[in-house]
């Protein structure tokens, strides 16, 4: 029986293989103080081993595989919105993560989750909250790269050290300035308006997998993270692979087997109220947010959004109010030929004579006779 969770003793071959251990010691201290949860995440193994490995079926026994796991905290903490987490960025993360051995998903794959038979509310909730990630997370990676994290999120809620439900896996930790489980919720990635076409293949990608679809390339997969980037803890876990450009990774040992993702789902979701201002100050210190006295444009009245991404200089698609344009629609009247054409007509209806061109055709006759009469013309009868 495999007993190792978080196996540190391969930190520094881990180390070596990531382009020498100097880069990793400045963040000893942090592997030091995650030792304590890796060791009790041992006996947790241990706990789990010791069960029958099936859905929890008494209060008993759920109350002591969470009191194993109660010392585990330390484990939702892990995240890369938090800054000191990360060890490198760009083309230095990108060698060091290539470098980390791939144990692959050690043949354990998620059971399949459904819950299209919960009440509607409870579903819609949960179908918002998994698209927001997919979408917010993965909008631009392929489609393979999407369902992963769809499952990761999944696997979350069927792991006891983690909310038992969509929106508390996905929302926790959105309540810090900084660190939260899932970038998009704590960074003002929200206050972007979502755009139509990826937003309904992300709810697509949600909606198969509420529905018992499982992305098996991904296994039991409970953290990923970007290549771009190197957080001290891909050390410490079992890396998967990676789809797109997302690693991911799994708990090593009995936390890590399919037998340990056995927590019951809540039944019930939950959006938490958002703090708009604690949003707009983060997109402000990356420069997302225009300051005040750049909000308006010269020559342009509308207050860009925060997701556009034109140019400058470029108010195309905008109407510029200050240049007095004005929307005109042609008269149905005056409708060209083609438009006579389409409604039948084969000639221009004459136009309305006014009372005094009346006057005047109805004296017409008389006049053209008098002029012949002259000219020596015979009129027509």
């Amino acid at each position: 029986m495999t007993t190792a969770v978080l196996d540190l003793a391969d930190l520094p071959q881990y180390a070596h293989l990531a382009g020498g251990a100097e880069p990793a010691r400045p963040r000893h201290w942090r592997l030091l103080a995650f030792a304590g949860a890796a060791l009790a995440m041992i006996g947790a193994a241990a706990l789990a081993a010791s069960l029958d490995g099936m859905p929890w079926s008494g209060a008993d026994k759920a109350g002591a595989q969470r009191l194993a796991l109660a010392d585990t905290a330390d484990l939702a903490n892990l995240n890369v919105d938090d800054k000191a987490q990360i060890m490198a960025e760009g083309l230095d993360a990108q060698q060091q993560n290539a470098a980390i051995p791939v144990l692959g998903t050690d043949g354990e794959v998620a059971a399949e989750f459904r819950l299209l038979a919960a009440q509607p509310e409870t579903y819609a909730t949960a179908m918002r909250c998994l698209t927001q990630a997919v979408y917010y997370e993965a909008a631009v990676e392929p489609l393979q790269g999407r369902r992963g994290v769809a499952q990761v999120v999944l696997n979350r809620v069927r792991h006891p050290a983690y909310p038992n439900s969509v929106c508390g896996v996905v929302y926790q930790g959105s309540e810090r300035r900084t660190g939260c489980q899932f970038s998009f919720t704590c960074d003002g990635s929200l206050l972007r308006q979502p755009m139509a076409g990826p937003w309904r293949e992300a709810q697509e990608v949600a909606r198969a997998a509420l529905a018992g679809f499982v992305e098996r390339s991904v296994g039991t997969a409970t953290h990923y993270h970007a290549d771009y980037v190197l957080p001290y803890w891909a050390y410490s876990l079992g890396k998967i692979g990676q789809l797109g450009r997302h690693i991911f990774y799994r708990f090593n040992g009995g936390s890590g087997s399919s037998r340990a993702f056995s927590a019951r789902y809540a039944g019930l979701e939950q959006i938490p109220a958002m703090n708009t201002a604690l949003l707009e100050a983060r997109l402000a210190e990356v420069g997302d947010l225009l300051p005040p006295e750049q909000q308006f444009v010269p020559g342009l009245t509308v207050t860009p959004h925060v997701a556009d991404r034109h140019a400058e200089n470029d108010v195309g698609g905008r109407i510029d109010t200050t240049k007095e344009w004005r929307l005109t629609i042609p008269d149905p009247v005056q409708a060209s030929a083609r438009y006579r054409q389409a409604i039948g007509e084969t000639t221009a209806p004459a136009p309305a004579a006014s009372p005094a061109s009346q006057l005047a055709g109805e004296q017409a006759p008389a006049a053209k006779v008098a002029v012949a009469a002259e000219a020596g013309v015979a009129t027509p009868k």
